[in-house]
């Protein structure tokens, strides 16, 4: 079964020097049928003015993925990690018994465009932690590349979660396809971040999410893209 959550429909707030589009509920925006999918919490697609953004702000017990589209974000937090992450960087943040960090664009002359994503960790209390790997960005032949998983598992050097929770990035050419099998009980949401991408036969463009839920596999083909451009999308594998 496939249900859209089409990228018009999401929670909305622009502040002037943050444009943010919200596919669960968040601050503000509350809607009780759109809570979040399983244990993915926060989809915030957000855009930062140059030289702006979130001073020092708390956080606890929440697996936070930051992953930059355009520009640079500068982070800090009181773990004492201070980063820029940029375009195939991902970055993982426990905020387990309480953590604060700012984020910044690192620029003063672009717009910094990035995903913010909560996952709900595997238990409460654990101990804050951070990690940020790059993943250089392949040829979009098809297939799923592994980003993020729990304890670091799946052996190609992706990113620690600390949930039961792959994340998966998908750069695809037009035409070009790709599979990911799923176990009986297990869920799959996408989230289309680039171009237009087909789910189940079903079209989709950047902003829009779908889950998916009692189907042995999920299927992705890349659409129509500019030229010399390609479609992208993360795929979130749960319970």
């Amino acid at each position: 079964m496939l249900t859209l959550r089409r990228a018009s429909d999401r929670g909305h707030a622009n502040h002037g020097w943050l444009d943010s589009h919200h596919t669960f509920s968040f601050a503000d925006y509350h809607d009780p049928r759109h809570m979040g999918f399983r244990g993915l919490r926060v989809i915030n697609e957000d855009r930062v003015q140059p030289g702006r953004g979130f001073g020092t702000h708390g956080h606890r017990d929440m697996e936070i993925i930051s992953y930059v589209l355009d520009g640079a974000l500068q982070h800090r937090d009181s773990m004492g990690n201070g980063s820029v992450i940029r375009p195939g960087d991902v970055q993982r943040m426990t905020a387990g018994t309480g953590v604060t960090h700012s984020e910044h664009n690192a620029s003063d002359r672009e717009v910094v465009h990035f995903l913010q994503i909560w996952l709900l960790p595997e238990r409460r209390g654990l101990p804050p932690g951070y990690e940020q790997k790059t993943f250089p960005r392949r040829e979009q032949d098809g297939g799923l590349r592994l980003l993020a998983a729990p304890h670091g598992g799946g052996g190609d050097g992706c990113v620690t979660l600390h949930c039961d929770a792959r994340l998966y990035v998908g750069e695809l050419a037009h035409g070009a396809t790709a599979e990911l099998a799923l176990a009986p009980g297990r869920h799959a949401w996408v989230q289309v971040v680039r171009g237009k991408i087909n789910v189940q036969g079903q079209e989709l463009a950047a902003g829009d999410g779908a889950a998916l839920s009692e189907e042995p596999t999920l299927r992705l083909e890349g659409g129509p893209a500019q030229a010399g451009a390609w479609s992208e999308a993360l795929v979130f594998e749960l319970p």
